[in-house]
């Protein structure tokens, strides 16, 4: 039970007596017990243990208690994945066993009850103490429990089936509800597991083939893959359940005859190369349509599914299906959001001389489209105008809110030249008429080249974080001047411009809050950071710096992220 040692370890613990601590501590249990290391090897046994296995102390001492004692129903070696006293030790915690089986010096069985609980076993080692009992009764007829799901006891079902729901239904990701799903099944109902599922144009595709290999799962890459499409009539156990038509228990010669369809050469390819000589198939399904099927197979454990299996395979199954129906939909759902706000942001304008790059990132937990955005443009002088801005929300409403906003935006400063906080002053005197906005922020700048071939930038802040100005050696200041209110409040204000000039290949950074804010987590916690990374990364080209400053920055938060990201050009 447990990790080998070498030869000459072992020795020395077969020659090394227990303490006498140890020993009086197990003398004094009325039933049969002994002491195992943390390496599963028995470090002491007492009088009535030894004798109800017909052995000898010293013989005990020092050997591997799974290899010397356990053994299944009917006198066989147990692997380790199905010995359930092998399973408790792994687990530190106390355990107990109804009905099991250790091996007696003369070849018989002995069917015994068990519990276990870790155990001070001195010298500063802690260990595990066992506690059995013979069975006066005979043994029940018919598999071991850790040998067959149908007997397992009304209440493991319940724990597994409860099991099942709080991990499944937990994520939002299809990949990562099919990992935990074959963890669940994987080595406690079969050893070996395939999910095929239907894709949303009707095809198949075998997501899963795995297999347990002690404790180790095994994924078989190349069986899975595409695969024929379903036969409408075809009577053959995997064309049923991806039907939705039932769960059916089938084995290799199922497969063995004249194959009636695509699928049935797949099965008879899978059965060849897995050595599955039992398996258990239900449907996945929805309460809208079939997902796909769930194969369990039996290569190396003992004893073949029965008709009791399914019930449970079924339940299992059940919940599976509901919880990657709830994965596509969002993934759907988030799919068609990005979609939709990549449309709602505008193409960023070439402008001879500046590099510019913008990214938009979703909130990571929210599949709306959001009020966050940015854009650039050329005004009617010639000049460039810059904005970011936010929209409270979350929701359609907060986009169809963005899009107003900007859209008066541009109309305002292309037919008004006038300073930003002119057109923003604009701006927030027609929004509570006219839009349906109730709050926002943003920065609105202006660029334009002075006559010594630099670039100057004027900008106004309504409540909006201050940009970011990086100098090529990563020299960083927060411009924040010309800051005002946010937008919406209904509050008169005069607003004030401000005006630098951006050096030689220097980046100016706008970004929303999304990008600084996380929960527990100060607004200065967060600029600290991003000015600490924004000047690490300022000898990277504009791409490579917008793509990592994201990765290193973004905290896991609840917003989204709206970020344009400018350089000018290096000294000629």
């Amino acid at each position: 039970m447990g990790r080998p040692e070498s030869t000459e370890t072992r020795d020395e613990r077969i020659r090394t007596a227990p303490s006498p601590r140890l020993t009086r501590a197990l003398e004094a249990i009325g039933a049969g017990a002994y002491a195992v290391d943390e390496q599963g090897h028995i470090v002491a046994v007492n009088t009535p243990g030894w004798r109800l296995l017909g052995r000898r102390a010293e013989d005990m001492i020092g050997q591997d208690a799974h290899d010397l004692l356990h053994r299944g129903s009917r006198g066989q070696r147990l692997p380790a994945t199905q010995c359930g006293m092998r399973k408790a030790f792994h687990s530190g915690h106390p355990a107990h066993g109804n009905i099991d089986y250790f091996a007696h010096a003369d070849g018989s069985l002995l069917p015994i009850s068990w519990m276990l609980a870790p155990y001070d076993i001195g010298a500063e080692e802690s260990g595990t103490l066992v506690v059995f009992h013979p069975l006066t009764e005979p043994p029940r007829s018919g598999p071991h429990p850790d040998e067959a799901t149908e007997t397992l006891t009304d209440l493991e079902r319940l724990a597994l089936l409860a099991e099942t729901t709080t991990r499944l239904t937990s994520t939002l990701d299809v990949d990562e509800a099919l990992r935990r799903l074959v963890d669940l099944v994987l080595p406690r109902l079969a050893d070996w597991a395939v999910i095929d599922l239907i894709t949303e144009r009707d095809e198949v595709w075998r997501a899963a083939v795995v297999q347990a290999d002690g404790s180790t799962l095994v994924h078989h890459e190349n069986l899975q893959g595409p695969m024929p499409p379903v036969p409408e009539t075809s009577p053959m156990p995997l064309s049923r359940a991806l039907r939705g038509v039932a769960s059916t228990l089938t084995g290799p010669e199922t497969y063995r005859g004249a194959p009636d369809s695509g699928i049935a050469v797949e099965q008879r390819r899978l059965f060849d190369a897995t050595g599955i000589r039992s398996a258990a198939i239900a449907p996945i399904r929805s309460t809208r349509a079939v997902l796909g099927a769930l194969t369990l197979g039996r290569a190396g454990q003992p004893d073949d599914f029965t008709v009791a299996d399914l019930t449970l395979l079924e339940d299992i199954a059940r919940r599976a299906g509901l919880a990657l129906d709830n994965a596509r939909l969002y993934q759907r759902q988030r799919a068609v959001a990005e979609t939709m706000q990549n449309h709602l942001l505008p193409q960023m304008p070439r402008v001879p001389g500046l590099q510019l790059t913008v990214r938009y990132l979703p909130a990571p937990d929210a599949s709306q489209v959001g009020g966050d955005w940015y854009d650039a443009f050329t005004l009617s002088d010639g000049a460039t105008a810059l904005a970011v801005g936010d929209v409270v929300g979350h929701d359609l409403e907060a986009a169809a809110g963005m899009a107003q906003l900007r859209n008066m935006l541009r109309a305002y400063a292309w037919s008004q030249q006038k300073p930003p906080s002119r057109i923003v002053d604009r701006l927030d005197e027609a929004i509570m008429p006219i839009t349906d906005v109730a709050m926002a922020t943003l920065v609105f700048a202006r660029l334009t080249r002075t006559d010594d071939g630099l670039w100057q930038l004027s900008w106004t802040n309504a409540g909006h974080p201050p940009p970011l100005l990086i100098t090529h050696d990563g020299l960083t200041e927060y411009l924040t001047d010309g800051h005002g209110l946010l937008l919406g409040t209904g509050t008169r204000v005069t607003r004030s411009d401000a005006t630098t000039t951006l050096p030689p290949d220097s980046t100016l950074l706008l970004y929303t809050d999304g990008l600084i804010e996380a929960p527990g987590r100060t607004l200065d916690e967060g600029l600290a950071e991003l000015r600490q990374h924004a000047a690490a990364l300022a000898h990277r080209p504009l791409t490579s710096f917008t793509d990592q400053l994201l990765q290193r920055v973004r905290p896991p938060g609840l917003d989204d992220v709206a970020l344009l990201a400018l350089r000018t050009p290096p000294v000629a």
